[in-house]
């Protein structure tokens, strides 16, 4: 009892002023076929994502804890986001909370707990193509509350003419629900340029459930024998590196 306690509270302080808990796990490249076929997820009921990230050729704002990115979501709307991993939610303004698609979260994976603020905003289809093309500028994609949001959190000015376009990664995704697990799960498939892949489950949960959410989770996958990537690497850094690379030749 005291040792489940003991890692309750550690857990409580690790996602403390976090708005709810995201619990990530990658799948190895030889077992996503078998994850797939056991959740029954198909082309047929997947949605379909295009992403795109901008950053500078050396990869300078993700190193310094800044992502930029844009969706297109087929049928459905279209998106940018301005994220910040990690954060404190005690250094993040109330002022930003007042918007729909504001939220800090506690990112839960076999490497430990980082907080993320993030603030998405919807684009116009059409926008995030022409912005891909060279025909608009990056910075027309953020809104001018979410360049203050930027500006605030980095301590200083994006230089939107330095940024170039990583991707499109095209991203598979679905949400489904299985017996043995208490929380809907999430599944996302992306796909390089080079047609190399990467697969992510996840659930979310209450803060408060935290605990018993990593816990429940990391036990269903073992149970239905996925086998966890415990050499874990983030969707956003294995796309940019690769994105990255292919710039500088």
């Amino acid at each position: 009892m005291e040792r489940g306690a003991a890692t309750r509270g550690k857990v409580a302080r690790q996602v403390a002023g976090a708005e709810a808990i995201e619990i990530k796990a990658t799948i190895p490249h030889h077992q996503i076929e078998a994850a797939l076929a056991r959740f029954g997820l198909t082309k047929r009921n997947d949605e379909k994502r295009y992403i795109y990230f901008f950053d500078t050729p050396a990869l300078e704002l993700i190193q310094s804890g800044v992502i930029l990115r844009a969706r297109r979501v087929v049928g459905d709307q279209h998106d940018s986001t301005v994220k910040f991993r990690p954060v404190e939610p005690q250094d993040v303004a109330q002022k930003w909370h007042k918007f729909e698609d504001f939220k800090i979260e506690a990112d839960a994976s076999e490497k430990g707990v980082v907080k993320s603020a993030s603030f998405s905003m919807p684009v116009a289809k059409g926008l995030i193509k022409r912005v891909a093309d060279g025909k608009k500028g990056v910075a027309k994609l953020f809104t001018k509350e979410q360049e203050a949001f930027l500006l605030e959190m980095a301590g200083r000015q994006v230089d939107y003419a330095s940024l170039v376009v990583l991707g499109p990664l095209e991203a598979q995704r679905w949400k489904f629900e299985d017996k043995a697990c208490p929380w809907p799960i999430t599944a996302e498939l992306w796909t390089r340029g080079d047609g190399n892949t990467l697969m992510e489950v996840s659930i979310k949960a209450p803060v408060v459930q935290a605990a018993v959410a990593i816990g429940g989770f990391m036990a269903f996958l073992a149970e239905v024998g996925a086998e966890r990537d415990t050499d874990q690497q983030t969707k956003t850094r294995w796309a940019l590196d690769w994105y990255a690379a292919q710039l500088r030749g």
